[in-house]
């Protein structure tokens, strides 16, 4: 009893197109997830610095901390201090990210540190 063998059908060239272009999205998501942190810290970057520099021109000589309810601030700092600390912070969270292997946390904690040069502007520019 023989059984008839049968030659296996050519591939199509749409299903090897598909291999090809599977191929392709596969390197470039390996590309992108081996990039990840380059990727997530390169906006942090960029508008920390972007806010540093307009801080560093908008904010008063001495810039006011913890404002009371009185209206006064219980603490004055120098401008450049105001302005290197929220960039430090915001260094320090991406380094963080860097050297961890769960980039995400430490990235949204960064993203959240951008907040501190805004709330600055506000609270010295208007106080309540």
């Amino acid at each position: 009893m023989k059984k008839n063998a049968q030659a296996a059908p050519a591939p199509s060239a749409a299903l090897s197109g598909y291999n090809k272009f599977k191929h392709v999205v596969g390197v470039i998501i390996t590309w992108i997830y081996r990039l990840r942190k380059i990727i997530l810290a390169a906006p942090v970057v960029y508008f920390a610095l972007r806010l540093a520099a307009y801080n560093m021109v908008n904010l008063p000589m001495s810039v006011g901390l913890w404002l009371q309810s009185s209206g006064e601030f219980s603490m004055h700092i120098a401008r450049q201090l105001a302005v290197v600390g929220p960039l430090a912070l915001t260094g320090g969270c991406l380094v963080m990210m860097f050297l961890s292997r769960k980039a995400l946390y430490a990235w949204a904690i960064s993203v959240f540190t951008l907040a501190v040069p805004i709330l600055l502007v506000i609270s010295n520019n208007y106080p309540a």
